[in-house]
Protein backbone atom coordinates (compact mmCIF):
# COMPACT_ATOMS: atom_id res chain seq x y z
CA UNK A 1 0.00 0.00 0.00
CA UNK A 2 1.28 3.56 -0.73
CA UNK A 3 -0.20 6.93 0.17
CA UNK A 4 -1.76 9.72 -1.90
CA UNK A 5 -2.01 12.46 0.89
CA UNK A 6 -4.03 10.81 3.06
CA UNK A 7 -5.84 8.28 1.01
CA UNK A 8 -4.57 4.53 1.16
CA UNK A 9 -4.12 2.74 -2.17
CA UNK A 10 -2.20 -0.25 -3.81
CA UNK A 11 1.16 0.56 -4.89
CA UNK A 12 0.18 -0.24 -8.56
CA UNK A 13 -3.47 1.03 -10.03
CA UNK A 14 -4.90 -0.10 -13.07
CA UNK A 15 -5.37 2.60 -15.81
CA UNK A 16 -9.03 1.82 -17.79
CA UNK A 17 -8.39 4.16 -20.75
CA UNK A 18 -8.76 1.24 -23.33
CA UNK A 19 -11.68 -0.57 -21.19
CA UNK A 20 -13.32 2.19 -23.86
CA UNK A 21 -11.54 3.79 -26.71
CA UNK A 22 -7.62 4.65 -28.07
CA UNK A 23 -5.89 1.33 -28.34
CA UNK A 24 -8.10 -0.23 -30.94
CA UNK A 25 -11.27 -1.76 -30.25
CA UNK A 26 -12.10 -2.45 -27.11
CA UNK A 27 -12.93 -5.40 -25.88
CA UNK A 28 -15.43 -5.23 -22.70
CA UNK A 29 -15.37 -9.18 -21.91
CA UNK A 30 -11.93 -8.68 -21.56
CA UNK A 31 -11.60 -5.87 -19.35
CA UNK A 32 -14.12 -7.46 -16.48
CA UNK A 33 -11.60 -10.26 -16.81
CA UNK A 34 -8.41 -7.56 -16.01
CA UNK A 35 -10.62 -6.17 -13.04
CA UNK A 36 -11.72 -9.33 -11.74
CA UNK A 37 -7.97 -10.59 -11.94
CA UNK A 38 -6.96 -6.92 -10.65
CA UNK A 39 -9.23 -7.49 -7.57
CA UNK A 40 -7.64 -10.88 -7.03
CA UNK A 41 -4.11 -9.06 -7.31
CA UNK A 42 -4.71 -6.37 -4.38
CA UNK A 43 -5.22 -3.66 -6.59
CA UNK A 44 -7.80 -1.43 -5.34
CA UNK A 45 -6.79 2.29 -7.53
CA UNK A 46 -9.03 1.97 -10.66
CA UNK A 47 -8.63 5.17 -12.75
CA UNK A 48 -10.95 6.26 -15.33
CA UNK A 49 -12.56 9.25 -16.67
CA UNK A 50 -15.61 10.92 -18.47
CA UNK A 51 -14.21 11.41 -21.51
CA UNK A 52 -13.10 7.67 -21.84
CA UNK A 53 -15.52 6.16 -24.57
CA UNK A 54 -17.83 9.06 -23.96
CA UNK A 55 -18.33 7.11 -20.47
CA UNK A 56 -18.24 3.69 -21.49
CA UNK A 57 -15.23 3.37 -19.36
CA UNK A 58 -17.02 4.41 -16.03
CA UNK A 59 -19.64 1.85 -17.29
CA UNK A 60 -18.05 -0.89 -18.04
CA UNK A 61 -15.94 -0.36 -14.22
CA UNK A 62 -19.03 0.08 -11.74
CA UNK A 63 -20.47 -3.02 -13.73
CA UNK A 64 -17.59 -4.82 -12.94
CA UNK A 65 -16.46 -3.64 -9.63
CA UNK A 66 -20.30 -4.91 -8.77
CA UNK A 67 -20.02 -6.21 -4.90
CA UNK A 68 -16.58 -5.00 -4.92
CA UNK A 69 -16.99 -0.60 -4.80
CA UNK A 70 -17.14 -0.44 -1.11
CA UNK A 71 -13.16 -2.21 -1.06
CA UNK A 72 -11.34 0.17 -3.54
CA UNK A 73 -10.94 3.43 -4.34
CA UNK A 74 -12.36 4.83 -7.66
CA UNK A 75 -11.26 7.95 -9.46
CA UNK A 76 -12.15 9.51 -12.68
CA UNK A 77 -11.87 12.97 -13.71
CA UNK A 78 -14.12 15.80 -16.06
CA UNK A 79 -12.88 18.88 -18.13
CA UNK A 80 -12.27 17.28 -20.96
CA UNK A 81 -14.99 18.19 -23.97
CA UNK A 82 -15.36 15.75 -26.39
CA UNK A 83 -17.47 15.58 -29.99
CA UNK A 84 -21.04 13.69 -29.62
CA UNK A 85 -20.75 10.83 -31.26
CA UNK A 86 -17.24 10.13 -32.31
CA UNK A 87 -16.09 11.03 -28.12
CA UNK A 88 -13.00 12.59 -29.57
CA UNK A 89 -11.71 15.29 -27.78
CA UNK A 90 -11.86 18.87 -28.80
CA UNK A 91 -10.89 21.35 -25.87
CA UNK A 92 -11.33 22.29 -22.12
CA UNK A 93 -14.52 22.90 -20.17
CA UNK A 94 -13.67 23.50 -16.17
CA UNK A 95 -16.78 25.47 -16.06
CA UNK A 96 -18.61 24.96 -12.54
CA UNK A 97 -21.96 24.33 -13.75
CA UNK A 98 -20.69 21.85 -16.17
CA UNK A 99 -18.67 19.85 -13.30
CA UNK A 100 -21.54 19.97 -11.47
CA UNK A 101 -23.28 18.22 -13.68
CA UNK A 102 -20.61 15.86 -14.68
CA UNK A 103 -20.18 14.57 -11.37
CA UNK A 104 -24.24 13.21 -10.71
CA UNK A 105 -23.44 11.62 -14.61
CA UNK A 106 -20.41 9.94 -13.47
CA UNK A 107 -22.18 8.72 -10.16
CA UNK A 108 -24.83 6.90 -12.43
CA UNK A 109 -22.45 5.01 -14.67
CA UNK A 110 -20.26 3.93 -11.79
CA UNK A 111 -23.18 2.75 -10.34
CA UNK A 112 -22.04 4.22 -6.76
CA UNK A 113 -22.87 7.20 -4.23
CA UNK A 114 -19.56 8.58 -4.15
CA UNK A 115 -16.10 8.95 -6.13
CA UNK A 116 -13.41 8.56 -3.94
CA UNK A 117 -11.11 10.75 -6.35
CA UNK A 118 -11.67 13.47 -8.43
CA UNK A 119 -9.63 15.54 -10.98
CA UNK A 120 -9.86 18.20 -13.29
CA UNK A 121 -8.51 16.33 -16.15
CA UNK A 122 -7.12 19.68 -17.78
CA UNK A 123 -7.12 22.95 -16.51
CA UNK A 124 -9.59 25.12 -18.86
CA UNK A 125 -7.41 28.48 -19.48
CA UNK A 126 -11.01 30.28 -19.81
CA UNK A 127 -11.96 29.36 -16.41
CA UNK A 128 -10.07 30.70 -13.42
CA UNK A 129 -8.63 27.71 -11.90
CA UNK A 130 -9.86 28.54 -8.49
CA UNK A 131 -13.73 28.42 -9.73
CA UNK A 132 -13.63 24.46 -10.89
CA UNK A 133 -12.01 23.37 -7.79
CA UNK A 134 -14.50 25.24 -6.23
CA UNK A 135 -17.23 23.79 -7.93
CA UNK A 136 -15.88 20.28 -6.93
CA UNK A 137 -14.74 21.16 -3.48
CA UNK A 138 -19.21 21.56 -3.13
CA UNK A 139 -19.13 18.38 -3.93
CA UNK A 140 -16.96 17.12 -1.44
CA UNK A 141 -19.10 19.09 1.27
CA UNK A 142 -22.52 17.68 0.07
CA UNK A 143 -20.68 14.18 0.21
CA UNK A 144 -20.35 13.13 -3.50
CA UNK A 145 -16.66 13.17 -3.79
CA UNK A 146 -14.11 12.26 -0.91
CA UNK A 147 -11.04 14.16 -2.38
CA UNK A 148 -9.76 16.03 -5.05
CA UNK A 149 -6.83 16.22 -7.50
CA UNK A 150 -6.03 17.87 -10.94
CA UNK A 151 -4.35 16.52 -13.99
CA UNK A 152 -1.42 17.86 -16.17
CA UNK A 153 -1.67 21.05 -14.02
CA UNK A 154 1.77 23.52 -13.78
CA UNK A 155 3.24 24.38 -10.82
CA UNK A 156 1.63 27.30 -10.28
CA UNK A 157 -2.02 25.96 -10.58
CA UNK A 158 -1.18 23.26 -7.87
CA UNK A 159 -0.56 25.79 -5.58
CA UNK A 160 -3.53 27.52 -6.39
CA UNK A 161 -5.93 24.68 -6.44
CA UNK A 162 -4.41 23.31 -3.31
CA UNK A 163 -5.41 26.70 -1.63
CA UNK A 164 -9.14 26.43 -2.74
CA UNK A 165 -9.20 22.65 -1.22
CA UNK A 166 -6.37 20.08 -0.26
CA UNK A 167 -5.29 18.15 -3.47
CA UNK A 168 -4.67 14.36 -2.33
CA UNK A 169 -3.26 13.52 -5.57
CA UNK A 170 -1.98 15.07 -8.97
CA UNK A 171 -2.24 13.36 -11.78
CA UNK A 172 1.03 13.61 -14.74
CA UNK A 173 2.35 11.30 -17.62
CA UNK A 174 5.49 10.23 -15.82
CA UNK A 175 7.70 7.32 -17.46
CA UNK A 176 11.26 6.78 -18.68
CA UNK A 177 10.18 8.37 -21.59
CA UNK A 178 8.58 11.12 -20.06
CA UNK A 179 10.22 13.18 -17.33
CA UNK A 180 7.93 16.26 -17.50
CA UNK A 181 6.93 16.07 -13.68
CA UNK A 182 10.64 16.61 -12.89
CA UNK A 183 10.42 19.81 -14.23
CA UNK A 184 8.67 21.72 -10.98
CA UNK A 185 5.34 19.84 -10.58
CA UNK A 186 6.88 17.57 -8.14
CA UNK A 187 8.79 19.27 -6.06
CA UNK A 188 5.29 21.71 -5.51
CA UNK A 189 3.11 18.52 -4.94
CA UNK A 190 5.59 17.11 -2.24
CA UNK A 191 6.08 20.44 -0.57
CA UNK A 192 2.27 20.25 -0.22
CA UNK A 193 1.93 16.53 0.70
CA UNK A 194 0.07 15.98 -2.30
CA UNK A 195 0.45 12.35 -3.85
CA UNK A 196 1.79 11.39 -7.40
CA UNK A 197 -0.20 9.11 -9.78
CA UNK A 198 1.85 8.69 -12.73
CA UNK A 199 -0.31 7.44 -15.81
CA UNK A 200 1.24 5.87 -19.27
CA UNK A 201 4.17 4.71 -16.92
CA UNK A 202 4.85 2.50 -20.11
CA UNK A 203 4.98 4.79 -22.18
CA UNK A 204 1.63 3.79 -24.10
CA UNK A 205 3.24 0.66 -24.22
CA UNK A 206 6.13 1.72 -26.49
CA UNK A 207 8.49 0.31 -23.09
CA UNK A 208 7.47 -2.78 -23.49
CA UNK A 209 9.38 -2.94 -26.97
CA UNK A 210 6.40 -5.28 -28.47
CA UNK A 211 5.09 -4.95 -31.71
CA UNK A 212 1.50 -5.00 -30.85
CA UNK A 213 2.75 -1.46 -29.31
CA UNK A 214 5.02 0.14 -31.64
CA UNK A 215 5.38 -1.22 -35.22
CA UNK A 216 1.92 -3.54 -36.00
CA UNK A 217 -0.68 -0.96 -33.85
CA UNK A 218 -4.18 -1.98 -35.10
CA UNK A 219 -6.01 -0.16 -37.26
CA UNK A 220 -8.01 2.01 -35.15
CA UNK A 221 -5.14 2.82 -32.62
CA UNK A 222 -4.81 6.28 -31.73
CA UNK A 223 -1.09 6.28 -31.44
CA UNK A 224 -1.22 6.08 -35.02
CA UNK A 225 -1.29 10.21 -34.44
CA UNK A 226 0.95 10.55 -32.08
CA UNK A 227 4.64 11.73 -32.77
CA UNK A 228 6.48 9.67 -31.12
CA UNK A 229 5.42 6.79 -33.48
CA UNK A 230 6.65 8.12 -36.73
CA UNK A 231 8.89 6.34 -39.04
CA UNK A 232 11.90 8.46 -37.52
CA UNK A 233 11.10 8.83 -33.72
CA UNK A 234 9.87 5.46 -33.71
CA UNK A 235 12.95 3.69 -35.25
CA UNK A 236 15.10 5.83 -32.36
CA UNK A 237 12.59 5.11 -29.64
CA UNK A 238 13.36 1.86 -30.20
CA UNK A 239 16.92 1.95 -29.94
CA UNK A 240 16.49 3.69 -26.61
CA UNK A 241 14.14 1.04 -25.61
CA UNK A 242 16.84 -1.55 -26.19
CA UNK A 243 18.45 0.08 -23.60
CA UNK A 244 16.00 -0.95 -21.10
CA UNK A 245 16.11 -4.55 -22.37
CA UNK A 246 19.26 -5.02 -21.78
CA UNK A 247 18.66 -4.40 -18.21
CA UNK A 248 15.82 -6.37 -18.26
CA UNK A 249 17.72 -9.46 -19.00
CA UNK A 250 20.26 -8.74 -16.67
CA UNK A 251 17.14 -9.24 -13.89
CA UNK A 252 15.84 -11.59 -15.98
CA UNK A 253 12.76 -9.28 -15.70
CA UNK A 254 11.11 -7.55 -19.11
CA UNK A 255 11.29 -4.25 -20.18
CA UNK A 256 7.43 -3.13 -18.81
CA UNK A 257 8.46 -4.60 -15.74
CA UNK A 258 11.94 -2.39 -15.16
CA UNK A 259 10.44 0.44 -16.04
CA UNK A 260 8.11 0.01 -13.84
CA UNK A 261 9.98 -0.83 -10.82
CA UNK A 262 11.96 2.46 -12.17
CA UNK A 263 9.32 4.47 -11.19
CA UNK A 264 7.99 2.10 -8.02
CA UNK A 265 11.85 3.24 -6.73
CA UNK A 266 11.21 7.30 -7.01
CA UNK A 267 8.81 7.39 -4.03
CA UNK A 268 6.61 6.03 -1.47
CA UNK A 269 4.22 8.63 -2.38
CA UNK A 270 4.24 7.96 -6.46
CA UNK A 271 1.88 5.43 -8.04
CA UNK A 272 1.73 4.14 -11.53
CA UNK A 273 -1.41 3.16 -13.21
CA UNK A 274 -0.44 1.00 -16.03
CA UNK A 275 -3.20 0.25 -18.46
CA UNK A 276 -4.15 -3.03 -20.05
CA UNK A 277 -7.26 -5.01 -20.60
CA UNK A 278 -5.30 -8.41 -20.19
CA UNK A 279 -4.82 -10.06 -17.26
CA UNK A 280 -1.80 -11.94 -18.16
CA UNK A 281 -0.35 -8.40 -19.21
CA UNK A 282 -1.53 -7.59 -16.00
CA UNK A 283 -0.21 -10.17 -14.13
CA UNK A 284 3.21 -9.40 -15.61
CA UNK A 285 3.25 -5.39 -14.64
CA UNK A 286 2.39 -6.74 -10.88
CA UNK A 287 5.74 -8.78 -10.89
CA UNK A 288 7.29 -5.24 -11.13
CA UNK A 289 7.07 -5.10 -7.56
CA UNK A 290 10.04 -7.66 -7.27
CA UNK A 291 12.30 -6.40 -9.47
CA UNK A 292 15.39 -4.37 -7.54
CA UNK A 293 17.43 -2.03 -9.45
CA UNK A 294 21.28 -1.42 -8.95
CA UNK A 295 22.92 1.80 -8.99
CA UNK A 296 24.19 1.36 -11.76
CA UNK A 297 21.24 0.35 -13.81
CA UNK A 298 19.25 2.80 -12.66
CA UNK A 299 21.94 5.42 -13.53
CA UNK A 300 21.65 4.04 -17.01
CA UNK A 301 17.85 4.19 -16.84
CA UNK A 302 17.85 7.95 -16.11
CA UNK A 303 20.21 8.68 -19.15
CA UNK A 304 16.48 6.72 -21.57
CA UNK A 305 15.33 9.91 -23.95
CA UNK A 306 12.60 9.59 -25.97
CA UNK A 307 13.35 10.93 -29.53
CA UNK A 308 9.15 13.57 -30.33
CA UNK A 309 6.90 15.04 -28.31
CA UNK A 310 4.00 13.56 -26.53
CA UNK A 311 1.57 15.38 -28.53
CA UNK A 312 0.85 16.70 -31.91
CA UNK A 313 0.31 21.05 -31.64
CA UNK A 314 -2.97 20.76 -29.67
CA UNK A 315 -3.27 17.37 -28.74
CA UNK A 316 -2.82 17.54 -24.90
CA UNK A 317 -6.10 16.66 -24.54
CA UNK A 318 -5.87 13.05 -25.85
CA UNK A 319 -5.15 11.88 -22.33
Amino acid sequence: MRHLGDLDVSDIGLGCLGMATAYGRPDTASARRTVARALEAGITLFDTAEMYGRGSSESVLGAALGRHRDNVVIATKTGIRTLPGLGLPVGFDGRPERIRRAIDRSLRRLGTDRIDLYYLHRVDPTVPVEESIGAMAEAVTAGKIRHLGVSEAAPDQIRRAHAVHPLTAIQMEWSLFTRDPEAGALAVARELGIGIVAYSPLGRGMLTGSAAATTNLPLLDFRRLLPRWRRANLIENLRQVAIVREVADELGASPAQVALAWLLAKGDDVVPIPGTTSPRHLAADLAARDVRLTADQRERLENVVASGPRYSDGGSALR
